[in-house]
C-alpha cells in the first residue's frame, strides 16, 4: 500500500499504475457530482448540511431512510432505518464488523470469520485487533478454456465449527472478479442460518450499485445477512462513505462504534447522493453508465492480454465477471509473486502480488498462492495495454528460463 500510495502521489508519467483499487474517472459520473455540488451550493443551507453539521453516529437520518426505501421498494425487502448504518468507508465497516463478531471473546476463547473462497480481498487480512481473524477454504480450480479458469466454492470441505462467528464473501470478488452464483449465495445463507451466525456479503463492486458486475446476480438479503455497500466505486472514493444493512442489534453496535471511534460519519457523500437515492437515479446510473463503462474496459484489457501473452507459455486468466481487475495465474512460476512484483516495478509497472490474497489458509506447500498477480484495468487503455505488454515479456522470460533449468 505504501508503494501504491507514493506512486499515485508522485504522478510519474511513465509509471503503469496497475496495482491499486482506484476507480476510473467516468466523465458522465463526474458531471453528476459537479451538478450535485452546484445544487448544494445554490440550496439554502445545502453546503452547511454537507460540511458544517454533525450527523448522528449511524448516519444522516434522511439518507438512511432513503436507503431503506430504495431496497424495500426495489426488492421487497422488509427493511427500516433500524437495519441501516453509515460508516466512514467500507474498510471501516469491516473493521467494525470483524472485531465486533470475532477475535478474543469476553468470556474466553477466540472466534473467527470463515472465508468460503480464497483468494479474497486483501483489505480484510490485517483488520483483527488481536491477531488473524480468518479461516479460509481453498477453492476448486476449474479450467474453462485454453487460458481461462474459474474458482468455485468447495462446499464438500466447507465446515462451520463452533469457533466460526460469521461467513464472509465479496461479490464480485476482489481480486479475481469471481461472482458467486445465486445458488451459491443461497447455500451459504442456509449454512449460516443453520448455525445461527451472520452471512456477510461485500458488495463494494456489486448489485444493485455500483453495478460493476457482468453476470446475472440477484441482490440477496435475509434477517441474518449483513450487506455492505460503498460510494467509492460509483466514483466518490474521497467521500469515505460506507453503507451497512443488517440485523438491528448489529446496526446499533456499529452506531456505538462510530461514535467512539469518530463521533460522526462524513456527511458530504450522503448529501451528494441523497436525491439520487430518493429518486432511484442511482440504480439507472449504475446500470446505464457505470456497468457498461467498466465492461468495455474489461473486454479491451482481456483482449490485450490474449494478444501479448500468446501461446508460448502456460498462463491463465480468471473469468472476469465483475470488479476492476484481471487475475493471472502462471503455473510453474519459478519465482515468488513478490519477486515478480519487484521485477515488474523495476520496469515501471505496479501490480499486487497474489500471495497477499490467500490469508487464513497457511499451507506452505500450496504453490498456487505464489503463482498469481492482480492487475487493475481501471486506468487509461494505453496504460493498461503497455503495462500488460511489459508483464507478458517479464513473465514469459521467467517461465522459459525456469523450463530450461528444469530440462
Amino acid at each position: 500500500m505504501d508503494d501504491l500510495g507514493h506512486a499515485l502521489a508522485s504522478g510519474e508519467a511513465d509509471l503503469k499504475m496497475l496495482g491499486g483499487g482506484q476507480p476510473a474517472r467516468i466523465p458522465e459520473m463526474n458531471g453528476v457530482w459537479r451538478q450535485r455540488l452546484e445544487e448544494l451550493a445554490e440550496q439554502a443551507g445545502g453546503i452547511e448540511r454537507a460540511l458544517t453539521t454533525y450527523d448522528p453516529p449511524r448516519g444522516n437520518p434522511r439518507f438512511i431512510e432513503a436507503i431503506a426505501n430504495l431496497f424495500r421498494d426495489t426488492f421487497g425487502w422488509d427493511l427500516g432505518p433500524e437495519h441501516i448504518a453509515i460508516t466512514p468507508g467500507g474498510q471501516s465497516a469491516f473493521f467494525f464488523l470483524f472485531n465486533l463478531l470475532a477475535g478474543r471473546m469476553e468470556h474466553g476463547g477466540r472466534r473467527k470469520i470463515l472465508l468460503p473462497l480464497v483468494p479474497e480481498y486483501i483489505g480484510y487480512s490485517d483488520q483483527g485487533i488481536d491477531g488473524c481473524l480468518f479461516h479460509a477454504i481453498p477453492p476448486l480450480i476449474e479450467k474453462t478454456g485454453p487460458h481461462a479458469f474459474k474458482y468455485r466454492v468447495d462446499f464438500d470441505h466447507l465446515e462451520v465449527t463452533p469457533e466460526i462467528a460469521a461467513i464472509c464473501a465479496s461479490r464480485p470478488t476482489n481480486p479475481t472478479g469471481n461472482v458467486l452464483t445465486d445458488a451459491e449465495i443461497a447455500r451459504l445463507s442456509a449454512l449460516a442460518k443453520s448455525h445461527d451466525i451472520p452471512l456477510i456479503i461485500d458488495n463494494a463492486y456489486g448489485a444493485p450499485f455500483p453495478g460493476i458486475i457482468f453476470e446475472p446476480a440477484t441482490p440477496f438479503w435475509e434477517p441474518h445477512v449483513i450487506l455492505t455497500y460503498s460510494l467509492s466505486k460509483l466514483g466518490l472514493p474521497g467521500t469515505r462513505t460506507g453503507i451497512v444493512i443488517g440485523p438491528p442489534e448489529i446496526i446499533r453496535a456499529l452506531g456505538s462504534m462510530s461514535a467512539i471511534v469518530g463521533l460522526a460519519n462524513p456527511s458530504t457523500g450522503q448529501q451528494i447522493l441523497l436525491p439520487l437515492v430518493e429518486s432511484g437515479e442511482i440504480l439507472r446510473l449504475s446500470r446505464e453508465v457505470v456497468q457498461p463503462f467498466y465492461q468495455a474496459k474489461c473486454r479491451l484489457a482481456r483482449q490485450a492480454a490474449m494478444e501479448v501473452f500468446g501461446d508460448e507459455v502456460e498462463w491463465f486468466m480468471h473469468c472476469s465477471e465483475g470488479a476492476l481487475f484481471l487475475w493471472f495465474w502462471f503455473p510453474g512460476l519459478p519465482i515468488t509473486s513478490m519477486e515478480l512484483y519487484h521485477r515488474l516495478k523495476q520496469r515501471g509497472v505496479l501490480v499486487v502480488p497474489g500471495q497477499y490474497f490467500f490469508f487464513g489458509h497457511d499451507d506452505p506447500d500450496w504453490k498456487h498462492r505464489d503463482e498469481c498477480i492482480r492487475v487493475s484495468y481501471a486506468m487509461d487503455e494505453a496504460v493498461v495495454r503497455d503495462g500488460l505488454r511489459i508483464i507478458a515479456a517479464v513473465v514469459c522470460k521467467v517461465l522459459k528460463q525456469g523450463a530450461r533449468q528444469q530440462g
